[in-house]
């Protein structure tokens, strides 16, 4: 007679034979996640960072909130930005969407594109 233990070890070794393939679709899971999320974010984050801290006096700007303006002074952490005539407010750095200059240049030549 075969004893219940020994039948069920022989068929528990062939199961434990595919330890790295049971994690591989969570490391391709991974992958896609990393290149299709989390690389272009970084990406536009650090052009967000650089577009900040190369603004200049002078410079036309969109607020995160869609207020178009004018810089007039900057220091580290705010920018004092005219919106109208005589109407000046002052806004946090990183609030700072787009450089108007930027977009205009952008649509030039997407119009002689087409």
């Amino acid at each position: 007679m075969i004893s219940t233990a020994y039948a069920m070890g022989a068929t528990g070794g062939q199961g434990q034979a595919g330890g790295i393939a049971g994690f591989l679709p969570i490391i391709i899971l991974f992958a896609i996640f990393y290149f299709l999320l989390i690389r272009p974010q970084q990406k536009k984050a650090k052009e967000h960072k650089e577009m900040i801290a190369n603004l200049k006096k002078g410079s036309r700007i969109i607020t995160s909130g869609g207020i178009y303006g004018t810089i007039q002074s900057i220091d580290d952490t705010t920018i004092g930005l005219e919106i109208a005539e005589k109407v000046k407010i002052k806004i946090s750095r990183g609030n700072v969407a787009a450089l108007i200059a930027d977009i205009d240049s952008a649509q030039k030549s997407e119009k002689k594109t087409n």
